[in-house]
């Protein structure tokens, strides 16, 4: 085990420094306790927190399946009928056809809306310049009104979008009452024993040591976005806990574990990544690696360069961050580095 360790944490370093990023963080377990690895390198230490970005989305799915188990919603109402209160018959056209009141909650976890996407429309940019703003889902529904819709819902693929889980977080709220962080600390946090796990509040969390986000060599200043990006994106965490979700989510221990295979119904989306309910799957084509296979991984990434999957063939769970918002796609390199590694070892 010391031997893999070392080699492992001698990897971290090493593609610390080939990114070009500041940190890197990683942990590393397999499903039967044989490879337990933490390590990190850059500006960064295994215990630190950092912005986990997208994994978000699976505390969010999570919560959504609980309410679904509790009865108190169904994937296949309509999001209009929960959230009486906010008027979407104008948000979602596509050749003159209004969706807005037709979306269901599923169409929303499982990114089949076909909704414009409010990040891309000028919040990305935004951060990337450090230009920090507080908004809530008025204005993020506004933003997507403003932006073409990609697809019409059910369209056969899934298209990436940040207003889904907007949208999931106010059903969330409306549903219990409470506002998403209570119920991220409630439902999900006390339960696992997640001590270092939540979603982002500036005044409460302005005294806690989290990892900086870092474009290039900028250290990213923005805690009005990061709180206002909750269900989509503004939980905070560390690598123990996030390994403890990861496994409690796929494991099936946060919601019925009947409702588990249903979340694989994937569709196709960004080239090589498929979405099924809240949950990414990416998988290289045999042509790609020479005939080869490539490993499947299960669960999530983020554009801060996070990433939380398991990959099932060979129950391995790797979770981590660069922390880095010009490196998302650095990740499925770097994990299947780590993969063949740990191959190569077995």
């Amino acid at each position: 085990m010391t031997a893999l360790n070392d080699a492992l944490q001698s990897l971290v370093e090493t593609e610390q420094a080939k990114s070009g990023g500041q940190a890197l963080l990683l942990c590393v377990q397999s499903g039967d306790g044989g490879v337990d690895f933490r390590g990190g390198a850059g500006v960064s230490t295994p215990e630190l927190r950092f912005p986990i970005a997208s994994i978000s989305k699976m505390f969010t799915g999570a919560l959504i399946l609980q309410l679904a188990d509790e009865g108190r919603i169904t994937l296949d109402q309509t999001a209009q009928g929960v959230l009486t209160d906010v008027d979407l018959s104008d948000l979602h056209f596509v050749k003159g056809l209004a969706y807005g009141p037709k979306l269901t909650i599923r169409h929303l976890l499982f990114q089949t809306s076909g909704l414009a996407d409010y990040y891309e429309g000028g919040v990305a940019d935004d951060i990337k310049a450090n230009r920090d703003q507080a908004y809530d889902l008025a204005a993020v529904l506004h933003w997507a009104r403003a932006r073409r819709p990609m697809a019409a819902p059910d369209n056969g693929r899934a298209h990436y979008s940040d207003t889904n889980f907007q949208l999931l977080g106010g059903i969330i709220e409306e549903v219990t009452g409470d506002t998403f962080a209570n119920a991220v600390r409630d439902r999900i946090c006390t339960p696992l024993g997640l001590a270092n796990t939540f979603a982002f509040e500036p005044k409460r969390d302005a005294g806690d040591a989290i990892l900086p986000l870092y474009h290039k060599a900028q250290r990213l200043d923005v805690p009005q976005t990061l709180a206002s990006m909750g269900p989509d994106g503004g939980i905070v965490s560390n690598l123990n806990d996030l390994m403890v979700f990861l496994r409690a989510h796929l494991e099936g221990r946060l919601f019925s574990p009947d409702r588990t295979k249903h979340l694989h119904d994937w569709r196709k989306m960004t080239f090589p990544l498929q979405y099924g309910g809240g949950l990414m799957r990416f998988q290289l084509p045999s042509w790609m690696t020479l005939w080869q296979g490539s490993p499947e991984l299960i669960g999530h990434s983020g554009a801060s360069a996070s990433f939380a999957y398991h990959a099932p063939q060979r129950d391995i769970f790797l979770v981590g961050t660069y922390n880095q918002t010009d490196l998302p796609k650095r990740p499925f390199g770097f994990m299947m580095q780590v993969l063949k590694m740990l191959e190569r070892r077995a």
